[in-house]
């Protein structure tokens, strides 16, 4: 409905012949792009990709190799960041640490993203046992303090790297997007395409991909953009605790453990670790504003644009 009145209005504001309606994907696109704030984190986050995965290519030096000519040297033609205490160039341990933290928040937010739709969506459409089972699961671990878990169990799980701490970070940070994905099915397996798909004799689980999960996409990408911020956040914060990624690896997090004492008097080595990951928080939340008032039109500015729309076609007649 929000497609057809939006493309009424400005077909009536350019004088032209009405369209006919845009599709859904258009009219969210539409609305992503003509948010100025959205439309910067976007730019902002791929900027910072290309930072992380292109930057050790132009770099001549690699985040592991040490200059011993060059201890706490300043930026220059020679290190363009600096260097750190043990001469390692500060531009190749920042864009090594930035692609670390990349990969773990968006692998930590694809698979509690993933583990939260398929509980919640069970959990809501089968009721019974299985809801009453799997909310406890839920409940329990919402019980548990996650960073004093994390901190006990990631040293001995060294062994299997950093995807080890990946696989523990999505554990614990998938428990409150399932129970909003629960109550989102409980109200869906009582719309009428649900229940003529169970009458048509469709299986559940057909059910739930095919019927649930899609509409409730709309939340699980808001929420996946917002917990690839939160699992950076988490990462960093453990890293710096020493519980995180380990030597000789780096991350946002270990560069900026080791280099806090270094904040005043050698601030290249702190800043611009630190810097990125504020830069990269903020133009998370901005994406995620941004696909929030797209996918919704009754948030925000997706509510003033669809009243302004009305408005407009209200004139025209």
């Amino acid at each position: 409905m929000t497609a057809v009145i939006e493309t009424a209005a400005d077909a009536a504001a350019g004088g032209a012949e009405p369209l006919r309606p845009v599709g859904r994907a258009a009219v969210v696109l539409r609305r992503f792009v003509s948010n100025r704030g959205a439309l910067a984190g976007g730019a902002i986050l791929l900027l910072l990709f290309l930072l992380a995965f292109a930057g050790p290519l132009i770099s001549d030096w690699d985040y592991s190799h040490i200059d011993y000519t060059s201890l706490r040297e300043g930026p220059g033609a020679r290190h363009w960041w600096g260097t750190n205490r043990i001469g390692q160039d500060v531009f190749a341990q920042t864009v090594r640490g930035l692609q670390k933290s990349l990969l773990i928040g968006l692998l930590v937010a694809f698979f509690s993203t993933v583990l939260a739709s398929l509980v919640g969506a069970c959990a809501g459409y089968f009721g019974g046992w299985p809801d009453r089972i799997l909310m406890f699961g839920v409940d329990l671990l919402l019980v548990f303090p996650a960073f004093l878990i994390i901190a006990i169990i990631s040293p001995r799980l060294r062994g299997g790297g950093w995807f080890a701490f990946v696989g523990l970070l999505a554990v614990f940070g998938w428990m409150i997007t399932a129970r909003v994905v629960r109550s989102m099915t409980l109200s869906l397996k009582e719309r009428e395409f649900v229940r003529a798909a169970r009458y048509m004799g469709v299986g559940p689980f057909r059910v739930i991909w095919r019927h649930i999960l899609p509409n409730v996409a709309s939340f699980l990408i808001i929420d996946a953009t917002i917990a690839v911020g939160g699992a950076v956040m988490s990462e960093t914060a453990l890293s710096y605790f020493g519980f995180g990624v380990q030597a000789p690896d780096v991350s946002l997090g270990t560069l900026i453990a080791s280099t806090t004492g270094a904040a005043v008097t050698y601030p290249w080595m702190f800043f611009f670790p630190a810097g990125l990951l504020i830069v990269f928080v903020l133009a998370v939340n901005l994406v995620g504003d941004g696909l929030r008032d797209a996918l919704d039109p009754t948030s925000g500015r997706g509510r003033s644009t669809a009243r302004t729309a009305v408005q407009s076609e209200e004139t025209d007649r």
